[in-house]
């Protein structure tokens, strides 16, 4: 079940983005380094839209979503816990996110995802529009986009 996560839930997603990003077999030295990145902050309840996936009251994914303008939103968060994982919980979540832009007339989706996420991403529509350096040596980040022609 999709509901709209609460400020209480924070730890639990925080903690939820931690393991699921070290799902990848990052080392616990580039872990310290994304954990402020990856922690869900009062701020984000305050300017982003969050919706968690439960699973018999246990939260098991979630999103964060900001609306940058009246035409772009852009997708910071998407993670399912490691146990969760290709069982469909990402489809759904991502689902939720592209109807709710759907119905407050975003015409564009904006998505920097992790390298392991890409293809997720491109078999749900989105087109890889740049490819960004990241903090990493060697390591890009591809910048990626869906567009909502219905609210062009």
């Amino acid at each position: 079940m999709i509901a709209k996560a609460q400020l209480q839930d924070a730890e639990k997603l925080t903690e939820i983005a931690l393991k699921a990003k070290a799902y990848w077999g990052y080392t616990k030295e580039q872990m310290e380094v994304w954990r402020d990145d990856l922690t869900v902050t009062t701020k984000m309840f305050d300017e982003c839209n969050i919706y968690k996936f439960q699973i018999q009251n246990t939260i098991v994914g979630f999103y964060v979503l900001y609306r940058a303008n009246i035409r772009t939103s852009f997708l910071d968060f998407l993670f399912v816990s490691p146990d969760f994982i290709k069982q469909g919980i990402g489809s759904k979540l991502l689902n939720h996110a592209k109807d709710y832009c759907l119905s407050g007339s975003c015409a564009v989706l904006n998505v920097l995802a992790d390298p392991n996420a890409e293809s997720f991403y491109l078999k749900h529509g989105f087109k890889v529009i740049a490819k960004r350096k990241s903090g990493i040596e060697g390591r890009f980040l591809p910048e990626m986009e869906l567009y909502f022609p219905e609210n062009m």
